[in-house]
């Protein structure tokens, strides 16, 4: 007589996250302008549907290392669509679709001098 759960938490729905292929954005923006979008996307997120929990979660893994990103996507019981975050669902099967330029820096990047 087991206590154990029937609910099997294997590898069917989880991925191994990676960064986004290299992009280019439609022009070249300069880091601030970078973290500008970031936090306009961030701030609104959650009026776009879902739970604030999972934008909170998708937030934290996008701005960590993939190691510590992986883990948080777990805990958080996310499913990710594509393994590089810009589409995942919750539990319930709400979509949460996120833009690259929140998971990473476009090659055109203006770099300060």
């Amino acid at each position: 007589m087991g206590c154990g759960s029937s609910r099997d938490n294997g590898d069917d729905n989880a991925k191994k996250i990676r960064k986004p292929k290299p992009w280019k954005h439609s022009e070249p923006i300069t880091r601030a302008q970078l973290k500008q979008m970031r936090e306009e996307f961030w701030d609104t997120a959650p009026h776009y549907g879902g739970s604030k929990e999972i934008w909170d979660a998708l937030q934290v893994a996008a701005e960590a290392d993939l190691t510590l990103a992986q883990a948080i996507i777990d805990g958080a019981g996310i499913i990710v669509q594509n393994p590089d975050l810009t589409v995942c669902y919750d539990e319930r099967g709400v979509k949460y679709e996120l833009p690259k330029y929140v998971l990473s820096e476009p090659t055109n990047l203006i770099r300060d001098s």
